[in-house]
């Protein structure tokens, strides 16, 4: 199967839309705040060396630019082409290879392994946006891309945080700015409950290995100049050992 085109619709026309500039879409803060010390979490149990590390969901890039100055081979993939052509636009010297990709589609993830073999996975926010019929094939496309000897790191909103993305647009001066696009454009942000994403991981085959909570940082600031967070769980996966 492959992803909705409603689901895939909805993304281009965010893409397509958004600005070009650092910071612009709003869950893309700088990398030092985001993916920094999630690697700190995740590298402990890269007991592989030498695989490469697929930023799956990549975006504008701006994680993945991060991970290539620290991993021997990156690969930024997305859905989306208007991500990726914004993403090469951020990557003038071409440091990181950008492709597009269905993880959903059982096909992709198999040829994509066939080519790279096992690898890492950082996968950022991407399941919570996912379409429900979509969220367990998304998991099966990691578990291939990861084989045998490699690592998926998860990081995803908790419930609590779609609490706090109703307050915000419930807001007397209004909804944050860049928030008010992801719902413009039928996105729907923190729609997975906290139970249902260990289900699909173990669905797919998969151990966790190691879980936490840690806040996933925004570009949108309250009122009182603090930046707002919102909460998430993160998870590192791989086969049974």
């Amino acid at each position: 199967m492959s992803v909705t085109s409603r689901y895939r619709e909805a993304w281009e026309a965010f893409w397509r839309a958004a600005p070009d500039e650092p910071g612009a879409v709003i869950w893309d803060a700088e990398a030092a705040l985001t993916v920094g010390p999630q690697l700190a979490l995740f590298e402990p149990h890269l007991t592989a060396a030498g695989l490469p590390l697929v930023d799956l969901g990549c975006g504008n890039g701006t994680q993945t630019r991060f991970l290539a100055d620290r991993f021997p081979r990156v690969l930024g993939v997305d859905l989306s082409a208007a991500a990726l052509a914004h993403a090469r636009l951020a990557d003038p010297a071409g440091q990181v290879d950008f492709r597009q990709l269905d993880a959903v589609e059982r096909g992709e993830a198999e040829q994509l392994h066939a080519e790279l073999g096992d690898a890492n996975v950082y996968m950022r926010g991407v399941l919570h946006q996912c379409e429900p019929d979509d969220r367990q094939p998304l998991l099966d496309g990691v578990a291939t891309l990861i084989g045998e000897r490699g690592r998926a790191f998860l990081v995803e909103l908790s419930e609590a945080a779609r609490v706090v993305l109703l307050d915000l647009t419930r807001r007397p001066e209004g909804a944050p700015p860049k928030l008010v696009p992801v719902f413009a454009h039928g996105l729907a942000p923190a729609e997975v409950t906290d139970e249902a994403v260990p289900a699909y991981v173990a669905g797919a085959g998969l151990d966790i290995l190691a879980s936490g909570e840690l806040p996933l940082l925004t570009t949108e600031f309250s009122a009182d100049g603090t930046r707002i967070a919102l909460p998430s769980k993160w998870l590192v996966v791989g086969r049974p050992s």
